[in-house]
């Protein structure tokens, strides 16, 4: 599929225990190839930023450079090849990205890997490496995300490449707890100037909102005394000094 693409997203988490929640909202992301980049207006540019500092823990000054060093710290090379990838952009200086999904083809055009990055709202992120035939694959969880979430279990993932359609899945497995799912929507649109400029009036600061929905949800769940699983001290202190 050609890119850039917008995909205008409702995305719903589903828990069963302790209690029964179940929420969505509505948000939309890009689908770019990071080799090439959208290219706006000046007037909305402030809309829709990509910034390789907000992917991957560190690495060089462009969102390839940072795609292409975490392959190679696990021995991928895609040689040149193609990478896409599904996430949010910065609105007005601000990015939230629970979950960026990056699709990493060879020179000659085969999926070689794909890249599932979660960031969670204590300003940490960490990005999982899935082989092409990734679905069933077991992934151990390797970061606190949730305060209602010890750092155990694993995850599935289910991410085919956007079509005309979205469908992502991510479900939480724990031992004796039934799965936690996050799934992710939508439909394709082309990312016209026209369309950029309404989603700013239909789904305004998008990134801002889902932070604070997020946030909002917890305190639903904290009201409704789901136990809270206490923070790993490192990331409190990433927390403090953010």
């Amino acid at each position: 599929m050609s890119t850039p693409a917008i995909y205008r997203t409702r995305i719903a988490h589903l828990r069963r225990a302790p209690v029964h929640h179940h929420f969505e909202h509505r948000s939309y992301s890009w689908y770019i190839d990071i080799d090439r980049q959208p290219e706006l207006p000046w007037w909305l540019r402030p809309f829709a930023r990509f910034e390789a500092s907000d992917h991957f823990q560190s690495g060089p000054d462009s969102l390839r450079g940072r795609v292409d060093a975490f392959l190679a710290e696990h021995g991928v090379d895609l040689d040149g090849g193609q990478v896409t990838a599904l996430l949010q952009a910065r609105v007005l200086g601000y990015v939230f990205n629970p979950l960026s999904v990056f699709w990493c083809h060879d020179r000659a055009g085969r999926l070689r890997a794909v890249i599932a990055e979660v960031h969670n709202t204590y300003g940490q992120r960490h990005a999982y490496l899935l082989p092409a035939d990734h679905d069933g694959v077991v992934v151990p969880k390797r970061m606190y995300v949730s305060p209602f979430n010890g750092v155990d279990g694993h995850y599935l993932v289910h991410a085919p490449r956007p079509a005309e359609t979205l469908d992502l899945t991510v479900s939480l497995h724990r031992a004796g707890q039934p799965a936690f799912v996050a799934s992710m929507r939508g439909e394709r649109r082309a990312a016209s100037t026209a369309r950029i400029a309404w989603l700013q009036i239909t789904a305004p600061l998008a990134p801002l909102l889902g932070a604070w929905g997020i946030r909002i949800q917890g305190v639903t769940l904290w009201l409704r005394h789901v136990p809270i699983v206490p923070r790993p001290s490192s990331v409190r202190e990433r927390a403090q000094q953010s």
